[in-house]
């Protein structure tokens, strides 16, 4: 296939996902009832501290920050988009006391599609995939509001589309709670949702680039809405005056849409943005596949809440669209 035009590929690939998942119209809507028994599911790792444990409490935890989040505000700008515009989102992942009205602000401008695949940092250190990109491929993410499904057919796709560049590594995921702290606000938006989860090791705009567009022609291939999700808080434990202009370094490089210079400038700036990588890498994909704008929705830092400004951790809310 090494040889053939990329809209024959692209019309090949889409076949064999159909294939593999028997899709004949009716079956789309029971299709999340195979991925159980394909795969192993990771458990929560980050309940009772992050957020919620009890699952009653997390639903309205989660339901009344996005109902907040709809209402306009006089410190954040109020919801204009439209929903269904959205190819993209970046939201924050830290306990929900401190991000969760960012992220809620976020989620709150995005009609979920029934596809989100999600790009998280690697906050572990724990990699085992070669390219530094590690996808769990089946099974499901579980929180206390039940299991999220991993769509296989979708990350078998993705491993054939990046030539195997995209690996299998459920050792980096295990620990890693960049994916599964926003896995909620999508549960509580769309109940059955399915999710492709990568955790990323790079940090470098090359690779970033290469996967962007490896994720552009999934998505072209598949050919069904689907959203892009970047997790990734700011700059992280420096005063909030140096801070907080760091981190409007760092977003004034996201709404240029611009990759490659948002990864520049963190470096050059020392602006510790844990999630730099993944969201170069979604603004890439997200530009591959038509988007032409990006919004700042939210800005808040730790401080807010703790009262602490010596040493805050900076969250934003962007739709890219």
């Amino acid at each position: 296939m090494a040889g053939a035009p990329a809209h024959r590929q692209a019309r090949g690939l889409r076949a064999r996902v159909r294939l593999r998942r028997g899709l004949q119209g009716r079956r789309r809507l029971s299709l999340a009832g195979s991925f159980y028994s394909r795969g192993v599911i990771r458990p929560p790792v980050v309940a009772g501290r992050f957020y919620p444990k009890d699952p009653a409490e997390l639903r309205a935890t989660v339901a009344t920050l996005l109902a907040d989040a709809r209402r306009p505000h006089n410190l954040t700008p109020s919801p204009r988009a439209e929903r269904g515009n959205v190819r993209a989102v970046v939201a924050p992942h830290a306990g929900y006391i401190y991000s969760g009205p960012t992220a809620a602000r976020a989620f709150a401008r995005v009609a979920i599609p029934g596809l989100v695949v999600i790009l998280a940092p690697n906050h572990t250190g724990i990699c085992h995939a070669t390219s530094g990109i590690s996808l769990w491929e089946s099974g499901a993410f579980r929180t206390p509001l039940g299991d999220v499904p991993v769509d296989a057919d979708v990350a078998s796709a993705l491993r054939e589309i990046s030539g195997n560049t995209v690996e299998v590594d459920h050792a980096a995921h295990e620990n890693e709670h960049a994916v599964e702290v926003e896995l909620p606000f999508i549960q509580v938006s769309r109940a059955d949702v399915r999710i492709v989860p990568l955790v990323i090791a790079w940090d470098a705009w090359e690779p970033a680039r290469r996967l962007g567009e490896i994720l552009a022609r999934l998505i072209g291939a598949i050919g069904e809405p689907t959203l892009l999700l970047a997790s990734s808080d700011l700059n992280h434990y420096e005063p909030a005056e140096i801070s907080e202009k760091k981190d409007a370094r760092a977003l004034d490089a996201v709404t240029a849409l611009d990759g490659e210079e948002l990864l520049a400038r963190c470096k050059r700036e020392r602006i510790s943005m844990c999630g730099r990588a993944p969201v170069a890498a979604t603004l890439a994909a997200a530009r591959a596949v038509g988007a032409t704008r990006a919004e700042v929705v939210d800005y808040r830092h730790s401080g807010w809440v703790s009262g602490d400004n010596a040493r805050v951790v900076g969250y934003a809310g962007v739709v890219i669209s």
